[in-house]
């Protein structure tokens, strides 16, 4: 999955059945299109229909998540990037490392920061430095995961009504 696959998608207009559909798909990715029918109420036909259309609507992806550490990444860090005015060519350069799984323009101090995942310190320099050498990358900051104590990727819906 690539940064391009979010682009241009706006808040999706849902019911609560699709929520509940949604909701379950976090839970587990896994759960068949008969669980989930039953889990609703709907007919077998129309929960397929509906995890069919948000499947394609790109509403939700599903997937395998797997801790990095379990792959041989022992070191993971965020690293700030700092850029002159190619901001968006340098996150496009940095889309092609193998080791960034997180790339974000933003706003403030840091015009990028990327999410990373290396063996270890050496790979994590390694990895440093060649952001570094990247054509517009002006300074780095390197922020070393020490101890993950909270990973939760199922964000809940935003209440679209008013606050009041």
């Amino acid at each position: 999955m690539t940064g391009n696959d979010f682009h241009g998608l706006r808040i999706a207009d849902l019911d609560e059945v699709d929520r509940r559909i949604v909701r379950l798909l976090q839970q587990d990715g896994r759960r068949s299109v008969a669980m989930i029918a039953k889990e609703i109420g709907l007919s077998h036909a129309g929960a397929r229909q509906r995890v069919q259309r948000l499947l394609e609507s790109r509403i939700v992806q599903v997937g395998a998540v797997s801790a990095p550490a379990t792959h041989g990444y022992q070191r993971q860090a965020f690293i700030g990037v700092r850029t002159d005015q190619r901001v968006r060519e340098v996150a496009d350069a940095l889309d092609g490392f193998d080791e960034a799984y997180y790339v974000v323009i933003c706003s403030g101090t840091l015009d990028i920061v990327v999410e990373a995942m290396c063996r270890d310190d050496a790979h994590l320099l390694d990895l440093t430095c060649r952001i570094r050498a990247v054509a517009g990358v002006v300074g780095t900051e390197t922020y070393g995961f020490l101890e993950l104590t909270k990973w939760r990727y199922a964000p809940d819906f935003v209440d679209r009504a008013p606050p009041g």
